[in-house]
């Protein structure tokens, strides 16, 4: 019996790295072996490329990852861009509008286009802790200045869930948008997601949806779980993603990716 998949799809936070943003050693050596067993380990992430880079050097990886929740694939071997999709700036400025007719001021950060595209950030915007640079501006007005793969949105007095549910309900046909981690509810291009930057990266690789397993944590996962054939939570997932799972596994904190590689290896 062989490996069951061709294509192991992995989020990033929440997921495959840890707490301290390391991945484990037995996750490393369950990947290595899934791909040495003939399967494809594909990163897909919300982090555009400068926020992914340095993690992808850790482990080694010279594949293609998707990048900015499906605006970028990345070759990281190349190190250069396959496709970079971005937000129609005007489009994103409407949403915005109507959002705050209805809710009030939003506090704002937007991921540039590019290789090096950094994350500017606009007074109140609360920045997550950890170790991922970003640059403060004093006027919201930069943050429009140049090509963006996606805006970042706060409420002062809403929750992401309810915040992203009614940007949802506001601007859905204008702009996607999702929620991809605490704190972080992001304005995308309409009709992207992770399940479309990650059917590009399978069909360079020839690989097909029925052929993938993916693992993710939070609701921006959702459409990933929905294209390929099965999908693992991470028990700290967001219940939104529990709820469309095909298994639940352990923790990123305890090796859940590779609980379920190493049985599925077990059984080959």
């Amino acid at each position: 019996m062989t490996f069951p998949y061709s294509m192991v799809a992995t989020d990033l936070d929440g997921t495959l790295l840890r707490s301290d943003d390391t991945v484990s050693e037995r996750t490393r050596e369950a990947l290595t072996a899934a791909t040495a067993a003939g399967a494809a380990h594909i990163v897909v992430t919300g982090r555009g490329v400068a926020w992914t880079r340095h993690i992808l050097e850790d482990l080694g990886y010279r594949g293609i990852a998707v990048c900015g929740q499906g605006a970028q694939l990345y070759d990281a071997g190349a190190h250069k861009l396959l496709t970079s999709v971005t937000l129609d700036r005007q489009l994103a400025g409407l949403a915005l509008s109507k959002i705050e007719a209805e809710v009030g001021p939003l506090a704002l950060a937007a991921s540039r286009d590019g290789l090096d595209g950094e994350v500017l950030v606009g007074p109140g915007y609360r920045v997550q802790d950890g170790p991922l640079p970003s640059v403060s501006v004093k006027d919201t007005a930069e943050l429009w200045t140049a090509p963006l793969n996606k805006l970042y949105i706060q409420h002062p007095g809403l929750d992401d869930d309810a915040l992203a549910q009614t940007a949802r309900q506001l601007v859905g046909s204008l702009v996607d948008v999702v929620m991809a981690g605490p704190g972080v509810v992001e304005i995308l291009p309409l009709g992207l997601s992770k399940a479309t930057g990650l059917s590009l990266a399978a069909r360079r690789l020839r690989v097909r949806a029925a052929q993938t397993i993916a693992f993710g944590d939070m609701p921006n996962d959702i459409p990933m779980f929905a294209w390929a054939a099965h999908g693992v939570a991470m028990a700290n997932a967001h219940l939104e993603l529990k709820n469309v799972a095909n298994e639940v596994t352990t923790s990123n904190d305890t090796d859940g990716i590779a609980v379920v590689l190493e049985r599925l290896l077990g059984a080959a």
